[in-house]
């Protein structure tokens, strides 16, 4: 029996490395080394990055890439609000110049009751919406893969698949396209866009896609 238990946890282990293989951690834990923006707005607490209470603005990689999966866990105070920059050029808002702003917040929130669709957690900023009632009450640890290849983007939040659009076929009808200008990106930095509230991030890796 104890060969047994022994065997399953070094089977667990190795998938478990295995599921892991080719990504890299992209915040070290300690300091902002390797990001860029407004990164005097974030700080590292206790291996997590954090955005200051009533800061914000997009801190962004100095690394560009194109096709992707990122893996984090997130922790949103109530009414926490935040956003993750995809193919984000650098400047701007990326909700408009990068391919999109996915959704970081708190659902829940009575302030957020009448937004739009697709302003909730895990969607695409205006342009496609996300399904709700998969976060964690706030202040509890989520967990998020999202993965963005060619024109798709998918989000995993909590073992559930909440996203699963392509920004090259939004409805015209239902969002201003003029407005979404960076949707065709093929590639960019990733980053956090901070919204005033002191949401966490940690074990933020990423891996390349071929």
């Amino acid at each position: 029996m104890k060969k047994q238990i022994i065997a399953l946890t070094l089977l667990l282990a190795f998938g478990a490395q295995a599921e892991e293989k080719g990504f890299k951690k992209i915040f070290n834990g300690k300091d902002l080394t390797g990001w860029a923006g407004p990164v005097q707005n974030y700080q590292a607490v206790e291996g997590t990055l954090r955005c200051k209470a009533g800061k914000g603005g997009t801190i962004y990689t100095k690394e560009v890439y194109s096709d992707f999966v990122v893996r984090m866990e997130i922790l949103l105070p109530a009414g926490g609000n935040n956003g993750l920059a995809i193919r984000y050029p650098g400047r701007g808002d990326t909700a408009y110049v990068g391919m999109c702003e996915l959704q970081v917040l708190d659902n829940t929130s009575p302030k957020y009751a009448k937004l739009h669709p697709a302003q909730y957690h895990g969607s695409a900023y205006g342009m496609f919406a996300a399904k709700r009632g998969f976060l964690k009450k706030p202040g509890e640890w989520n967990t998020q893969e999202v993965t963005v290849k060619g024109s798709t983007i998918k989000v995993v939040l909590n073992g559930e698949t909440i996203l699963d659009c392509d920004l090259s076929k939004v409805d015209k009808t239902k969002a201003p396209l003029a407005k979404y200008k960076g949707r065709t990106r093929t590639e960019g930095h990733f980053g956090f866009a901070g919204h005033g509230a002191a949401v966490a991030f940690r074990n933020v890796r990423i891996k390349r896609l071929k």
